[in-house]
């Protein structure tokens, strides 16, 4: 019995430390990355380290005094980052697996589920709670303390970006759902669906950025007496009205800006809706028209309450993006001309004036704008997950 413990003990240290060296081989890769990405010269510095351990002294000397082109040090991070999201992510597992697996029986298994959760919840802490936390104690210690989120009502600039976040959220929101609803009811029954869809599609596959740069075409604005290049002006000058400088006449600006986002959304809504309004029974919808009830009846007395879930739904998903929106702001007018909203604004506060605390207060107040939308969509889906 003695001799089995003692030939049991070297056991469990080899079965333990193979995984022990993988994790900690895995911690300096992770760190290696780090420097890759932190430091400008840091693909050459890693370069240069692995030359000195294989003897190249001279080659290594040679990074070191010129550094790296652009696109070896750009390819060096990225198969960095395939070595280490692809295989290292593999030998993580399979490291902590090992270390369970040398555990007692009677704990193995209740242990086991949890250490395979330890790797996003660790990830989910360090890139979503942590930063969420740290925001909040910066919005109340950096600058002027509490006293930020009274300037964000107080000051002038942070005020119309917070009223501008509203305008936004009502009229692309609404905008958004009503066109998509309707262009789902209507283009349920005609002939070639699927092509006519794919049109009111396409635009949510284009980059909030791509659809900027778009749409800065379609609003060009030039001088009165010159060729107009942009679609609106041109239509306008042809009923030989003045051309509307669109990014710089307010509200017309704020209302333009929103219209991109309706032409981005409109495609998710109506796919979705469409969806729910094929899975109304037909049922239904005989016995409404066989009562005598007309088309419009049908659609607001049966269709719109039997879809309302996939209704609270998209709004609600559509809500949160309007909410955050930032690149058609910064890309069109960059907030000029009281066409701000509160990310753009706190992008300025945080990259442009160095105000971390007012940055920080900025951002919980957007997320508090957002929970009570996200809170809505998930009692909408326990509502329907009950009705099943």
């Amino acid at each position: 019995m003695v001799t089995r413990t003692n030939d049991s003990e070297p056991n469990i240290v080899r079965r333990v430390a193979l995984p022990v060296a993988v994790l900690a081989g895995l911690v300096g890769l992770a760190r290696l990355s780090l420097r890759l990405v932190k430091e400008p010269e840091g693909p050459g510095d890693v370069l240069a380290s692995v030359y000195d351990l294989v003897g190249q002294g001279a080659s290594a000397d040679a990074i070191r005094d010129r550094g790296l082109q652009t696109i070896p040090s750009v390819a060096l991070t990225i198969l960095t980052a395939l070595i280490l999201g692809i295989i290292g992510i593999w030998y993580l597992f399979w490291a902590l697996n090992a270390l369970v697996d040398a555990l007692p029986q009677r704990v193995r298994e209740s242990v086991r589920p949890y250490v395979y959760l330890l790797p996003a919840v660790s990830l989910l802490g360090f890139f979503l709670v942590f930063p969420a936390v740290w925001t909040v104690w910066l919005s109340f210690t950096e600058d002027r303390g509490w006293r930020n989120y009274l300037d964000a009502f107080q000051e002038a600039d942070s005020r119309r970006a917070l009223v501008n976040n509203v305008i936004w959220l009502i009229v692309a929101t609404a905008g958004s759902v009503s066109i998509g609803l309707v262009i789902a009811q209507l283009f349920d029954r005609i002939k070639r669906e699927a092509l006519a869809k794919t049109f009111i599609f396409l635009p949510l596959a284009i980059s909030m950025v791509g659809a900027s740069v778009i749409w800065r075409f379609v609003y060009w604005w030039k001088p009165p007496g010159t060729g107009q290049i942009g679609v609106v002006n041109a239509v306008i000058t042809k009923f030989d009205a003045e051309p509307v400088a669109v990014f710089q006449t307010v509200p017309i600006n704020t209302l333009a800006l929103i219209a991109i986002m309706i032409w981005l959304q409109t495609g998710f809504a109506m796919v979705i809706l469409s969806a729910a309004i094929k899975g109304v029974p037909t049922e239904h919808l005989e016995a409404a028209r066989l009562d005598g009830a007309s088309e419009l009846q049908v659609f607001t007395r049966v269709i719109l309450p039997s879809i309302r879930p996939s209704i609270i739904t998209v709004t609600t998903t559509i809500a949160v993006a309007v909410l955050k929106v930032f690149d058609i702001v910064y890309v069109l007018t960059g907030g000029k001309f009281q066409t701000d909203v509160i990310a753009n604004r706190m992008y300025k506060e945080m990259f442009i004036f160095s105000n971390k605390g007012r940055a920080s207060s900025l951002a919980v107040l957007l997320f508090l704008m957002v929970v009570p939308v996200m809170v809505l969509n998930l009692r909408s889906a326990r509502r329907q997950e009950a009705m099943r």
